[in-house]
């Protein structure tokens, strides 16, 4: 599978200059990961897509043009960067929660539970009724349906899949919402005049990110922009469940603060680091900001010209739109875990490889949010870009399948593709950015640290 055109179309969709295209070197073929999906030219394109968009931005405010080179081995360990990380060369701990993961119903259909958040998985046993242990949970789940579990967990705002086939996800409601949606959305939300960037070393310097995202797809976001030279800053509350294992890798290039949103002193600070900020990266249900007063509108109003970025897990339309989930639920829910076990010859859910929809996301919401910057440098105004899971899911899907690709053989060593540096927690060994960008080289000027390890002000 040839992936340039599959950029050329994510490229020519986002009216970004055409001539640009001429600038992509793109090396590698799949399979480069053990998946009958072309999991590997979509971590090539979606890096290479933002990797592009930020040469573009660059160039627009005074740069020269450059190649953009992007190796498909490269990209795909860069969509398992949180599994090769190191801290004084040990891995972090294991994410995953005990009871997470896949189980057959009464009837006979698989689902898939996320619990690695404490409120998650107490609400998934109180469901159940069964004390914590994955047999007890086995079970348990004997006496219920697929569809049944995985109604109950979202009436209760928890974190439960079952699993359908391509068929069947197609012939759903929200499969069917899904597949009318762009990629990636950019839309104008107001009015502001056009604000040029000045000459620069690097192609995001001086920009301002606030990045109110966790767990994996929204922070690579902000990490791929800290790459470029923009200086990012992670608010997370302190009341807020995260993932410190993921922070390690994903926390590159940033500073981070607690702010807690429903507190009103810290409501008001944030909105005064937004007056200043370029892009408002967040990651909340859709709708789930705007009660707090940072809804795009809300946002706009606040720092006309404002990037606004948004990420869910099921889209902004639909019967699932509300709905919570992460990359496995998705996975399973929309056919991916199906197909993949077909592929295999089993009929348990086999995910894929990596969390592909998570990494591939966060790079298309970085390649979206750097094309409403070159726009509002162009035309002005304030920009709304949205990406889901869903439907880069159904993306990756329409790639195409790879023969044979189950029998590429995980990765090996990955030396050559490491960096070492300094980080709150130690000497961190990770993954570096998989673009290379001559005249602008990516790297990351702040090593990663704990949440809230900064005051919330601008460096």
């Amino acid at each position: 599978m040839n992936p340039h055109p599959h950029l050329a179309a994510l490229w020519t969709e986002s009216g970004l200059p055409a001539d640009a295209l001429d600038d992509i070197r793109l090396t590698g073929a799949d399979p480069v990961l053990p998946s009958s999906f072309a999991v590997g030219a979509a971590a090539q394109v979606s890096v290479a897509a933002s990797a592009l968009a930020a040469a573009t931005v660059w160039r627009q405010r005074g740069g020269t043009r450059q190649t953009v080179s992007v190796d498909m081995r490269h990209a795909a360990i860069e969509f398992l960067s949180e599994q090769f990380v190191r801290v004084e060369g040990t891995p972090p701990a294991d994410i995953w929660d005990k009871i997470a993961g896949t189980y057959q119903c009464g009837d006979g259909r698989w689902v898939r539970l996320h619990t690695n958040f404490p409120h998650h998985r107490e609400g998934i046993l109180r469901i159940l009724g069964c004390g914590y242990d994955k047999q007890a949970v086995a079970a348990a789940l004997l006496s219920w349906t697929g569809y049944d579990l995985e109604d109950a967990a979202a009436e209760n705002n928890l974190c439960a899949t079952a699993m359908r086939s391509f068929a069947e996800w197609d012939d759903h409601p929200h499969g069917r919402a899904v597949v009318t949606q762009p990629v990636i959305e950019i839309v104008r939300i107001g009015d502001a005049p056009s604000r040029d960037l000045p000459p620069a070393a690097r192609p995001l310097t001086g920009v301002r990110v606030l990045d109110l995202t966790r767990v994996i797809a929204g922070p690579v976001c902000g990490r791929t922009l800290a790459a470029h030279g923009a200086d990012v800053l992670n608010i997370a509350s302190p009341n807020i469940p995260n993932l410190p294992n993921l922070v390690v890798d994903t926390g590159r290039g940033k500073r981070s603060a607690h702010l807690e949103l429903r507190d009103k002193a810290d409501n008001e600070r944030l909105k005064a680091l937004l007056a200043e900020a370029d892009i408002f990266v967040q990651g909340y249900r859709p709708g789930g900001l705007a009660d707090l007063g940072f809804g795009p509108e809300d946002a706009a109003r606040i720092r006309p010209g404002i990037v606004y970025v948004s990420l869910s897990a099921y889209g902004h339309t639909g019967p699932w739109s509300g709905r919570r989930g992460f990359d496995s639920l998705t996975q399973t829910a929309s056919g991916m875990n199906h197909a993949e076990a077909e592929a295999a010859g089993q009929t348990d859910p086999k995910p894929l490889p990596c969390q592909a929809l998570d990494h591939a996301s966060g790079y298309l919401l970085a390649f979206g949010a750097l094309t409403a910057l070159t726009r509002r440098m162009r035309e002005g105004g304030s920009w709304h870009v949205r990406v889901s899971l869903a439907r880069t899911g159904r993306w990756i899907r329409d790639l195409g399948r790879v023969t044979n690709g189950l029998a590429c053989p995980p990765p090996g060593s990955v030396a050559d593709l490491m960096d070492i540096s300094d980080s709150g927690w130690g000497r961190l060994h990770a993954v570096r950015h998989a673009a290379v960008l001559p005249a602008t080289p990516v790297r990351w000027d702040l090593s990663s640290v704990p949440l809230g390890t900064h005051p919330a002000v601008w460096g």
